[in-house]
This record gives structure tokens, C-alpha cells and sequence, in this order.
């Protein structure tokens, strides 16, 4: 009996695997198949179907084993659609993210290469702009983390703000998209987007979400992180050496596990004691909580206050393209 029952159990979990292969695959062929989009979509209802008749032939005993041999063999060109598929920095790309930034390190001197400064009329209209600025690690004095919200509590955009006395260096990582194509949640599962590192001034960074964009708007809140000043010289050098390393060996994007919040913590690792990973990570809405739950933010107030205090829309809208942007958008911040 107990030997029945596990062998209902194994079927039961091999068919659950099936599906989501199959939804998988089905996607994968959606996505990243060569031809047109009529042949792409008919090579994935063709996956999905076989997938489908493989899963019913699971539970009738004599044909099982040949599903599950067809299943497999046309799993194969999926595989290897997917394996095929690599990551370029040539593209058309969107204006945005076309000029890659890198950095030459010296030491405590660390020069950056095309920091992002757009001049900004709308949110599509802007003239482009990038200057190149050497950082000393030893006036590194703060780290801030920046959320914006767009679509509700659960979900926001996390980049950091990295604070020399008067200069801050903003990076943001965002999936980066040629001229062709908009970004989407589901097609960031499939590599459709290649990794990028906006390296950018507060005044772009932070302005076009709050001064420019209006569909949706979206409400930013910055936070001083609390931790030893040399975690963050870490940290910054973390991330001046990955960029370097994208530029030569670009990397995909990816939703779920290479994205925006995920790759902030992936960074922190190079310190002792970083944050831990959490499901308020994968809803990033969240990671400003669990952040402060970890004690990385300022305990002397509720969160809910603390996040109350730190929206930096108004201040933003006010200072606007004035120079000393950076610090007028941090008074009053606790």
C-alpha cells in the first residue's frame, strides 16, 4: 500500500513538473525562436499542446512512458533555443541606457566615465548629456537608498545614492532596451533585456521620476542607510567593478532573480553581515521595511513614519535644476 502511494506521489510530482516545463518551454519559444512572429507563436501553441497531451498520457499507464519520451525529445530544440541566446552590448538601444559608464580605479581615486545627466523638457524629451568625475573614496560619507513607487505598496524601483560631501553618484540597474521594444514584467523572465548600470546624477536619477514622470507619477523616498562608512567604500567598489565587468561581458536581466533590488543586496554581500535575503526583496516594495528591519535605517522613528518623512517629491519639484539639488532635497530628512 505505502509503496502505491509513493508511486502516486512521484507521478504526481513528475506531473506538476511537466507543466510548468511546459509552460515554461512554451514561452521560451514565444520569446526567443527564430522566424516571424506568426511561426514563434505557433511553435509555442505546438510545444504547449504535445506538453498538455504528454501530462494526460501520465495517468493512462500504457502510453506513459511514450509521452514522456515525446515530451522529452521536443524539450531538446527548447534547450537549446534557450542556451543560444546571449547577451550583446550592440544594439539600437533606447537613448536612456546607450552609452555604457565604466571606471578607472586608482587606489582611494576612483574615476567614473559617463555619469548619465540628461537635460530634461519631458519625460521622452530631453537632450542627452554625460560627464566623467574622479570620486575619493576617503569623502565617501554616505549611503542612501532611493524607492520609487508607481503601482502600489508592493512594488518600487531601488537604486543608491553614493554621497562625497557635496557630489552624489546615483546607480540605478535597469533592464536595457533597444528602440524596438518596451519593457515588461513576463518577457524579463526571457532574456529579452540585457543588464545595465545607469550611473547617473542625482538631477537626472532623481528628477525625472519626480519632476517628469506622469503616467503613472511616482512618489520617491530617500533613506540614509546606517552602517559602518567602510562597508560603503565596499560596496562602491562592488559595484565599480561589476560595471566594468558588464561592459566587457554584458549579462541578461532577468525579473525575478537579476533585477534592481536583488542585485542592491548581491552587492552588500561583499560586507560582513549584509541583509539578508526575504520574500519583502522579491516584493521590493517591501525591501525599504526589511531594510529597517535589519537595523540598516534609522530606529529612532515607527517605519511608518520614517518612510512618511523621507518622501522627496515636493523638495525635488522645488529645487529643480538648482545646483545644490542634492542638499536641498535632504533637509528635514531625519
Amino acid at each position: 500500500m505505502s509503496r502505491r502511494i509513493g508511486k502516486l506521489v512521484a507521478l504526481v510530482l513528475f506531473a506538476l513538473v511537466m507543466a510548468g516545463t511546459t509552460g515554461w518551454g512554451a514561452l521560451v519559444l514565444y520569446y526567443l525562436a527564430p522566424g516571424s512572429t506568426a511561426v514563434r507563436t505557433g511553435a509555442a501553441w505546438g510545444f504547449a499542446a504535445l506538453g498538455l497531451a504528454a501530462f494526460i498520457g501520465l495517468f493512462i499507464r500504457r502510453i506513459r512512458w511514450i509521452g514522456m519520451l515525446c515530451f522529452v525529445v521536443a524539450l531538446v530544440p527548447v534547450l537549446l533555443v534557450w542556451v543560444s541566446m546571449t547577451p550583446t552590448n550592440y544594439r539600437d538601444w533606447q537613448p536612456e541606457v546607450a552609452v555604457l559608464p565604466y571606471a578607472d580605479i586608482n587606489g582611494d581615486l576612483v574615476t567614473v566615465h559617463n555619469i548619465r545627466n540628461f537635460s530634461y523638457r519631458s519625460e521622452s524629451d530631453f537632450t542627452p548629456a554625460y560627464y566623467d568625475r574622479t570620486f575619493d573614496l576617503r569623502r565617501l560619507d554616505r549611503v542612501d537608498l532611493l524607492a520609487s513607487y508607481w503601482m502600489g505598496p508592493a512594488i518600487a524601483h531601488m537604486f543608491i545614492s553614493f554621497g562625497f560631501g557635496d557630489d552624489h553618484l546615483t546607480i540605478s540597474i535597469e533592464a536595457r532596451k533597444d528602440r524596438s521594444r518596451t519593457y515588461g514584467t513576463l518577457p524579463g523572465f526571457f532574456r529579452q533585456y540585457e543588464l545595465f548600470y545607469v550611473v547617473a546624477d542625482e538631477r537626472d536619477a532623481i528628477r525625472v521620476r519626480t519632476n517628469y514622470r506622469k503616467d503613472p507619477p511616482e512618489d520617491v523616498y530617500l533613506f540614509r542607510l546606517v552602517a559602518p562608512i567602510e562597508n560603503g567604500r565596499r560596496v562602491f567598489l562592488d559595484y565599480m567593478r561589476d560595471i566594468n565587468e558588464v561592459r566587457e561581458h554584458p549579462r541578461f536581466y532577468n525579473t525575478l532573480t537579476t533585477n534592481c533590488t536583488t542585485m542592491i543586496l548581491a552587492h552588500a554581500a561583499a560586507n560582513p553581515g549584509h541583509v539578508p535575503y526575504s520574500w519583502k526583496v522579491l516584493v521590493s516594495g517591501y525591501t525599504p521595511e526589511h531594510v529597517y528591519e535589519n537595523g540598516r535605517l534609522d530606529q529612532s522613528l515607527p517605519f511608518e513614519e520614517l518612510k512618511e518623512r523621507s518622501h522627496i517629491n515636493s523638495a525635488a519639484r522645488t529645487a529643480d535644476q538648482a545646483p545644490d539639488f542634492s542638499k536641498r532635497i535632504r533637509e528635514g530628512l531625519p
